[in-house]
């Protein structure tokens, strides 16, 4: 009888060591569909049954990126810092922060495919500078140009810069595709 509780305690102890290998190795997103787990989403924005023709028009396609993440396999995200505004190190680091979130929340629904390349690629960023607000929207412009998504920070003006300043652009895509568009820029 005794060796009946060995046995069952080196199982037990074989499936936990087993299910931490899995769990190191292959994150949750992998195991669980995208569609799984923003099932519960989905039904939350459809609950008003009289004006679902509403609910569903305020869902956005699918970026195009999308299409690439398919084909390509190393993803980036450049930060383009304004060197004109003469922001501080902190102030830089924050505005790149809030850069990169922007655009992962931009993309989250919208090209989850291009997210997880990028994820897979260990999320690579590189921070360049550019020297004025006109260079970064004529870059930002080039980049929807080429159906790279970008989002750009609005700084609120509290600190070290004016109010409604544009201060960090973040650009993801294909490393190939990325480099077009930022290969010029110095690093910061």
């Amino acid at each position: 009888m005794e060796l009946t509780w060995l046995s069952a305690i080196l199982v037990g102890a074989g499936y936990l060591a087993l299910g931490y290998f899995i769990g190191s190795q292959y994150p949750p997103h992998f195991i669980f569909s995208r569609k799984l787990l923003t099932k519960h989403n989905d039904a939350t924005l459809f609950k008003d049954t009289n004006n679902k023709r509403n609910s569903k028009s305020k869902l956005k396609d699918p970026l195009q990126i999308e299409q690439l993440a398919d084909i390509l396999d190393d993803f980036k995200m450049i930060l383009v810092v304004r060197n004109d505004l003469k922001m501080g190190k902190g102030k830089i680091a924050a505005q790149c922060s809030h850069a990169t979130l922007g655009l992962y929340k931009k993309l989250l629904n919208r090209a989850p495919k291009a997210l997880n390349r990028w994820e897979m690629s260990a999320q690579p960023k590189v921070v360049v500078k550019i020297e004025s607000e006109e260079d970064m929207l004529a870059m930002q412009e080039r980049a929807k140009s080429l159906k790279l998504p970008t989002h750009i920070t609005i700084d609120a003006g509290r600190t070290q810069i004016a109010p409604n300043s544009r201060t960090v652009m973040a650009i993801l895509g294909p490393v190939e595709v990325v480099d077009e568009v930022t290969g010029g820029l110095k690093l910061l």
